[in-house]
């Protein structure tokens, strides 16, 4: 992460200086990441946020990975297909790199602890700090339900149950995501004040996350169809590569404003080669939209083959798969147990 323009933000800046301290001393850092079940990791998880994670990771932080089975049901009636879902993350978290010896792989639904958390924090937040947040508000406009579920509403509140269960003290988010860091921080802080320093307040890790629209130059989304799984095949990457959006110019420019469903075509290619995507853009030229999309079949399926080839390899042993949640499961209940027994002590509780 490159050190931000004078004019950057103040989370932006202080994410700068979050890198330069973890480079110097990872150890002080624990980081709680996550997804939720819904449907299989794709490409825009893949550069979004999984690869941070694998680098955080090999940098020597601490790495929490929460799998947010109850979450599924934020703006859904029923959880669909879980354990397909779930198995499937992990073998996508195995394939990547992340590593059982050195991260945490755990789900909701299996550490009582940590939810437990949550009736306490309940009481810190007002019901108008909840109705403020910007991110539940648009998850609420853009949700599937006739009506908002009260887990929705409090989704901000059980995500702070996630991140200081393990006090957790950094946070890897996108820019909309900082207001339920906020929620985190506001719960922390009040919790210390009313009794006692027990939690940390944890700070955002911004990244420069990449933006890769879904192949009909729409938003990506598991649920859309849109979008290059991890374990897609060769052929079906193919496949969905050919029939993704462009525009009727031949001369192929890197644009993103102008340009998205070839800008985001570029970019992919650009992020699996390494390279700068004016550059990849530049070469491609006059070669029209076969030759980008040749250039962008071949750059992701070269560069997914050997996490593919994992993914396959893991797929054979779903016994090991599944015993590397049970111990991350197994590790994150003593964490999170031991933290409950704190809280009720420092809230005056005899069990």
């Amino acid at each position: 992460m490159t050190a931000p323009a004078p004019s950057a933000s103040p989370a932006l800046r202080r994410s700068a200086e979050l890198e330069r301290q973890i480079a110097q001393d990872p150890g002080r850092f624990r980081v709680l990441t996550g997804d939720r079940p819904t449907g299989a990791l794709h490409l825009g998880h893949y550069f979004g946020t999984l690869h941070n994670r694998v680098r955080l990771q090999d940098l020597g932080v601490e790495v929490f990975v929460l799998i947010a089975d109850y979450q599924v049901l934020t703006d859904r009636d029923v959880a669909d297909r879980l354990t397909e879902h779930v198995e499937g993350l992990l073998l996508d978290y195995l394939a990547i790199g992340i590593d059982p010896a050195r991260s945490t792989v755990f789900n909701h639904s299996a550490v009582p602890a940590l939810n437990q958390l949550l009736l306490p924090f309940l009481s810190l937040v007002s019901v108008a700090e909840l109705g403020r947040n910007p991110t539940v508000k648009d998850e609420i406009a853009h949700s599937r339900q006739s009506s908002v579920s009260g887990l929705m509403y409090t989704y901000p509140v059980h995500q702070a149950a996630d991140i200081l269960f393990c006090k957790g003290n950094l946070v890897p988010v996108g820019q909309d995501q900082l207001p339920h860091l906020e929620i985190t921080r506001t719960v922390a802080r009040r919790f210390n004040e009313r009794y006692g320093a027990v939690f940390p307040e944890p700070d955002a890790l911004l990244s420069a996350a990449p933006l890769l629209l879904g192949t009909d130059a729409g938003k990506m989304s598991k649920s859309r169809g849109n979008s290059i799984t991890l374990a897609a095949s060769e052929d079906e990457t193919a496949r969905l590569i050919k029939g993704a959006t462009t525009d009727a110019e031949r001369h192929i420019t890197y644009d993103p404003a102008a340009r998205p469903g070839v800008s985001s075509l570029v970019l992919l290619a650009a992020l699996c080669l390494d390279r700068d995507p004016h550059e990849v853009a530049e070469e491609i030229g006059s070669g029209g939209a076969a030759v980008l999309k040749r250039t962008v079949t071949d750059a992701v399926n070269a560069r997914m083959a050997p996490i593919r080839a994992r993914r396959a390899e893991y797929a054979q042993d779903m016994r090991y798969v599944r015993g590397v949640l049970r111990d991350g499961n197994e590790r994150a209940n003593a964490i999170a147990e031991a933290t409950l027994d704190e809280v009720r002590r420092a809230m005056g509780m005899i069990r």
